[in-house]
Parts: C-alpha cells; structure tokens; sequence
C-alpha cells in the first residue's frame, strides 16, 4: 500500500503553553531555531510523502504563513544565501495545504475533516508535538511495515508499569520483533486492568475506511469524536499491528518535554554543543 499523503493535527488550544499560545502556535513552537512543526514535516517528506494535509483552527493562520514562501524576506536574504535555504526549507519539503477544524471536537474529528483532502487512499496521520529523532525516521519505519503486511500500522512505545494510567495501551500479540497484532485499545487503564505497557504514540498508518468509522463514531462525554474509538471499529473489518519504533521521543506537548528536547538537539549539533555544555555547568555551579 502505498502511502502518499499525511495528515497533522494542529488545530488544538495548546493550554499547557498558555499564554505564550495566546498568539503563537504551539506547533510554532521552537526547538532550537526550528518549529515542533518542521520537525514532523521534514520526517513525513523523508518517508517520501508527497502532500502534507494540516489540520488547523481560526485564529492559526500564521501556520499556513510559515509555508508559504515569503518574496520581501527573500528578497531581503538574497545576499545571505545560508539563511535564504533556511528560510526557503520548509516550504520545499512537500505540497502542503490546509483545513481548518472549526470546533475543538477531539482528535478523531481532527482526521475526519481532512477525508476530502485525503480522498480514498490510506495515509499517515502524525501529532506535531511528538518528537521522535532516528534515522530513517517513525513514518520511513512505519511505511515499511505497512507495505509488508498491507495494513494499518500503530506506533507504540513501552512505558513502565506504574505510569500506564497515562496513556492508551494496545491489546495485541506478538507477531514478530518489535511488532504486535492489535486486539484491541484501552484509554488509560488502571494498571491492574491494563493488557499491556505498550503506549500508543502519535503516528499512525489508516486505510481510508477509518473515514466511515469516524463518522459511525459516537462524540464521548465532552462531545469529542476520539481516534481510539474509530481504531476500535476499523478493527472489526481490517488489521492493525503496533510497532515499537527505533529512536528516542521528546514530548513537546509540556514545556519541560520541550526544554528537554532543545537541550539536547543543542547538545548534539555541532555549532551549540560547547555554548550549551557551558551553560549547563554555569547553571550547575548556581
């Protein structure tokens, strides 16, 4: 199955930013000198996506601006030809478009309303504010595994025990190294009730029946529409496997999550590691 189109999520409120996110993004958000949101597009375009569908809100306008090209800055930059790359990266990294999400109505609703964008194709969903760093990226590995088994593929990542109350958990069965046959899901369970410590991260492969499961799905409590719901009844009729994905996850959805991962992105470059070990032993020294 051949995966050629994404969807992102950002049409949330980002209230654990609150109130920097009055007015910016959290998906703008930066680690180091570059947006959570690159981030995640740059891992889609590596897995060889070819259209980036993101999910927005009224009010986030300046998301579509950040990928757009921008000819005053251009013009500006002509004589900066490193910093007219920079600025000029994002925009080449894949046909990009835009639906807006007009009421925070949960993350299954998020996916729904990209179904015309996305059209009758299987896709890749991904949450900007889960960070993952390997090479070749979560959807390159995904896309793999997708393609082998032709299904759908959930991300998982093994949690200890006593925090899974956390997290959703997949039921499911070993089907090979690091891969899992999906049973079933379970939203945050008492650890005496959880079936595994097996967390579902925020990637996903979907064929496009999610679409008619989304619609059949019935809002919860707070009148949001959740993807968990609609996994669980695409799994009626198609496969899913869970996959323990290579490389290390920074939560970017926290403000230390995000401290975190600017930490050491800055000490594994090249050009910040010194300044960033420095300031780190002044800080200690405090």
């Amino acid at each position: 199955m051949e995966i050629r189109k994404a969807v992102i999520p950002a049409a949330g409120l980002g209230t654990r930013f609150l109130p920097v996110t009055k007015s910016v993004p959290k998906e703008l958000l930066p680690i180091l000198d570059k947006p959570m949101l690159q981030y995640v597009v740059e891992e889609a375009a590596e897995a060889g996506i070819e259209q980036v569908i993101i999910v927005t809100s009224p009010g986030k306008e300046s998301i579509a601006s950040y990928f757009q090209s921008q000819p005053d800055l251009d013009s500006r930059l002509s004589d900066s030809p490193e910093l007219l790359d920079k600025v000029r990266h994002a925009s080449n990294l894949a046909r990009v478009s835009f639906v807006i999400q007009e009421q925070p109505l949960g993350l299954g609703h998020a996916v729904l309303t990209a179904r015309e964008a996305v059209g009758d194709e299987p896709f890749v969903v991904i949450l900007p504010d889960d960070i993952v760093v390997h090479t070749p990226g979560v959807v390159a590995q995904m896309v793999e595994v997708s393609q082998r088994y032709n299904a759908g593929v959930v991300a998982v990542e093994p949690m200890p025990w006593e925090t899974v109350q956390n997290y959703g958990v997949v039921d499911a069965v070993s089907a090979g190294e690091r891969l899992h046959k999906i049973r079933g899901l379970v939203e945050k369970p008492k650890r005496e009730d959880a079936p595994s410590n097996l967390s579902i991260v925020g990637r996903y492969i979907l064929p496009p029946e999610i679409f008619q499961c989304l619609e059949r799905t019935k809002p919860g409590a707070k009148g949001e529409i959740q993807l968990t719901d609609g996994l669980l009844m695409l799994l009626e009729q198609a496969e899913l496997f869970a996959y323990e994905f290579l490389g290390t996850r920074y939560d970017g959805g926290t403000p230390m999550g995000l401290l975190r991962a600017s930490l050491e992105f800055a000490l594994a470059r090249d050009d910040t590691r010194e300044a960033t070990r420095s300031l780190l032993r002044s800080l200690d020294n405090q």
